[in-house]
């Protein structure tokens, strides 16, 4: 009986060859251009902080939109693309956000305008209020940024002791861009987005 000519291959004879399916290269940024970029919500309050590379990901998924892009371009198979500095989710998300603020030497800065409380000069420093070696908590409402030569001298001492007063009382700042800011470094040009003072240091 003859076999057909459209059976299967005997037995150390392999089929046709069948070239490999091309995966398409994604563009990723050099170590010179943009690494992070900030993700805002649908309605454009800010989220979080995602690698440029997540968010070129995300825009070529046409699931965020670019709001604003760096100088830098990368580039892939048949694509050029602007290193996004800010993209925006094309679908809203709810997100859990911490009850507070995380307390960083940096959003202290920022709160208190990078001046020292006590004299309102250049702030290099934090000082507690309260001092720790008398009960004084690690809090937002008992930490002010300081310069260091006002934090030498208050050393371990009240307020009223040197007969000092604050400015204003320290508070729990809040809102999305303020925990961002607790956790990270802030690209400059995420401050119209995120409302936060120029003097924000990236």
């Amino acid at each position: 009986m003859s076999r057909s000519a459209t059976g299967s291959s005997s037995a150390g004879h392999p089929g046709p060859r069948r070239d490999p399916v091309p995966v398409p290269r994604l563009p990723v940024p050099s170590s010179g251009t943009t690494s992070a970029t900030l993700l805002l919500n649908a309605t454009y309050e800010p989220l979080c902080v995602v690698s440029s590379r997540r968010a070129i990901v995300l825009v070529l998924a046409e699931k965020a939109v670019p709001v604003d892009a760096a100088a830098e371009v990368v580039h892939a198979e048949r694509l050029s693309l602007p290193v996004p500095v800010v993209v925006r989710l094309t679908r809203y998300v709810r997100v859990p956000y911490p009850a507070q603020v995380p307390l960083s030497r940096r959003a202290v800065f920022t709160r208190d305008g990078q001046t020292c409380v006590y004299c309102g000069s250049s702030a290099t420093s934090i000082d507690h209020v309260v001092p720790r070696s008398r009960g004084g908590t690690h809090t937002w409402d008992n930490v002010v940024a300081a310069c260091r030569r006002c934090n030498h001298t208050k050393a371990d001492r009240s307020l009223a002791e040197l007969g000092w007063k604050l400015p204003h009382p320290p508070r729990t700042p809040s809102g999305a861009a303020w925990r961002l800011l607790g956790a990270r470094t802030v690209d400059p040009r995420w401050h119209e987005w995120l409302g936060m003072p120029e003097s924000v240091s990236a």
